[in-house]
């Protein structure tokens, strides 16, 4: 009796460590073909981007002036502005798809805005996890082709710097508005009139913007010249003015490490029947007077 016994044990198990063999032999193989490329492992920290060291300057625009914003490059020659950013993450319905001719990492798309086509040249560098970098230039000439030539050269130089582990960062000192979060600030109960009932604070991909229904806040780098009518608000200097649907406030502080430029916060209150008048600018101004005595002087 025994050893028929010990004959099936032995069988059954060498049918066992067969069953395992073939279970073993058939497992599928691991791929390592390449990843694709994200934007934040391309560009880390979105909210410390020095979106500057992106643009090869002296290539793509020799002689150009470059201003990092927190939240973009704007590169400056005679008529000609280029920006390098923002970061977005909504869809856009003017963005089409186009045939950029240069290398491109896995899981990423180079894209075309239609917008303002007659005097911008529009690229949208869109990552494999759906955010993109907008990049444009514009300028006061009729010659697309040039802009646009200029605009294939500055998403070359993006891609250069974000595959060769290139991408800067900024350093914002004791006091800077790089170092606020605009959402806390939105995030107030004296402005639930202001932003409408039950609208909660969104801050945007940078961490330097945010929207509150009717009421957003950006904290940048001035690039513009101010314009706007003079008032107090806040405890602060600031000015006021309307742009289209928008009544826009802002105020302004020395940048440090930028001599000569200015760190911005603008707010703005949208009129969402129509065009900005009065009362939008009223509610503007109850807006200003909460936000902006919060900010930290330098």
């Amino acid at each position: 009796m025994y050893p028929r016994l010990n004959s099936l044990v032995v069988a059954m198990a060498c049918a066992l460590l067969a069953a395992g063999c073939a279970k073993a032999q058939t497992a599928p193989e691991t791929s390592s073909g390449p990843t694709p490329l994200t934007a934040a492992a391309a560009l880390g920290d979105f909210s410390t981007v020095d979106y500057c060291s992106l643009l090869d300057v002296p290539s793509v625009a020799p002689g150009a002036v470059a201003t990092p914003t927190f939240e973009n490059c704007r590169a400056d020659i005679g008529p000609r502005t280029i920006l390098v950013g923002p970061l977005a993450f909504d869809s856009d319905p003017n963005i089409k798809p186009y045939a950029y001719l240069g290398p491109v990492p896995d899981g990423v798309a180079i894209q075309q805005s239609m917008f303002n086509d007659r005097s911008a040249c529009t690229r949208a560098i869109t990552f494999a996890d759906g955010n993109r970098l907008d990049l444009s230039v514009t300028d006061t000439g009729n010659d697309q082709a040039a802009r646009c030539g200029v605009a294939d050269a500055a998403v070359g130089s993006v891609l250069t710097a974000v595959t060769a582990n290139k991408v800067g960062r900024l350093i914002f000192p004791d006091r800077s508005w790089g170092l606020v979060a605009p959402c806390a600030l939105l995030d107030d109960h004296a402005l639930d009139d202001v932003a409408g009932a039950g609208a909660r604070p969104a801050t945007g991909l940078s961490g330097h913007s945010c929207i509150r229904g009717k009421v957003s806040l950006k904290l940048t780098v001035e690039t513009d010249a101010p314009s706007g009518t003079p008032e107090t608000l806040g405890g602060r200097a600031a000015r006021i003015r309307v742009a289209g649907a928008f009544c826009l406030v802002d105020t302004t502080q020395p940048a440090a490490g930028l001599p000569g430029h200015r760190e911005l916060a603008e707010l703005s209150v949208v009129e969402t029947a129509g065009t900005a008048g009065d009362g939008t600018c009223a509610l503007a101004r109850t807006a200003a007077n909460v936000i902006l005595a919060r900010l930290p002087k330098a």
